[in-house]
């Protein structure tokens, strides 16, 4: 093995490498040549593709964190420089790698916001929870704290997938502690799922609603209707606080 010529020039070649750049490292670490390799480009782009706008991530918000960057290209700390990026309420994620000879690349991702999370956070559409302002209208979820805002997000599409036919949707899911679904569409309609079959009862108003429940109050929408029932519903109009029970079997359960 050591009498070949392209064995020994392979690593007598790797040794020189190593040799350069841990001189030009230890250098670089002692202020040595951070003059000669100073960062000069800090190229930002959205993760998917350079063309995709960042809509809520301002330049100023960047170049505070561009301006906070230190070292050269060899000493900057990359885990570093992302935290700092990760700090900026609507960066979801941050790739930092370098680009030679003297810059670095900045790919953002920006949370896709679906929903309030209450009156104190956002939901994105991977269903994860954020801390960010935004006055828009969005559809509001409301849960309790130990609830995983996946689990909510992923039913709230469940129900306005099932909800679309009637060109009906959400504008607030309630998670009560007792874990009771309640809708509030965005006709004005509260629908009462309970705990148990919350599919199966949202199915039963979906598919009695146009022969029935969009009957029985053709002027405005309906208050209020319980779903709670095995073999039937509740219907509670805007006038009037009495329910219009319909099949026959009114024994509500949770």
């Amino acid at each position: 093995m050591w009498d070949s010529y392209r064995f020994l020039n392979f690593v007598s070649n790797t040794l020189f490498l190593t040799v350069v750049v841990a001189v030009l490292y230890a250098l670089a670490r002692h202020d040595g040549i951070p003059r000669f390799l100073p960062l000069k480009e800090i190229h930002i782009q959205g993760t998917h593709s350079p063309q995709i706008k960042l809509e809520h991530i301002s330049r100023q918000q960047i170049e505070r964190v561009v301006n906070e960057v230190q070292g050269n290209f060899l000493t900057v700390d990359l885990v570093a420089v992302r935290n700092t990026f990760m700090k900026i309420p609507w960066v979801r994620d941050a790739k930092i790698e370098r680009a030679w000879p003297l810059g670095l690349n900045v790919k953002l991702e920006e949370h896709q916001v679906l929903a309030h999370w209450g009156s104190h956070a956002l939901v994105n559409t991977h269903g994860e929870v954020f801390r960010a302002v935004l006055d828009e209208q969005l559809p509001v979820f409301i849960a309790p704290m130990e609830v995983n805002s996946q689990e909510i997000t992923r039913r709230f599409r469940q129900f306005n997938e099932a909800l679309a036919v009637l060109q009906q949707s959400i504008a607030e899911i309630n998670l009560s502690s007792r874990h009771a679904w309640r809708l509030h569409l965005d006709t004005g309609t509260i629908l009462e799922l309970g705990r148990h079959e919350t599919e199966k009862r949202l199915m039963r108003y979906v598919s009695v609603y146009n022969h029935s429940i969009a009957h029985l109050n053709q002027e405005e929408a309906l208050a209020y209707v319980d779903l709670r029932y095995p073999n039937g519903f509740a219907v509670y109009l805007p006038e009037h606080k009495q329910p219009l029970k319909d099949k026959h079997n009114t024994r509500k359960e949770t």
